[in-house]
């Protein structure tokens, strides 16, 4: 078994991994349930009053 031979399934293993890694993280990331808060009780949004309106 020469020096390259090593190298090269080396190589071919920590790319396998990398892909197989990647793959599941992002299906996992697709799975993840996003929610939005309700905008009732939100103290970040200022409501405009009717006579600032223009």
């Amino acid at each position: 078994m020469g020096i390259m031979y090593i190298v090269f399934l080396v190589s071919a293993i920590i790319i396998v991994v990398t892909i197989a890694v990647t793959a599941m993280v992002t299906t996992k990331a697709y799975e993840y349930k996003h929610t939005i808060d309700p905008i009732e009780n939100n103290p970040h949004i200022k409501e405009e009053l009717p006579s600032e309106s223009k």
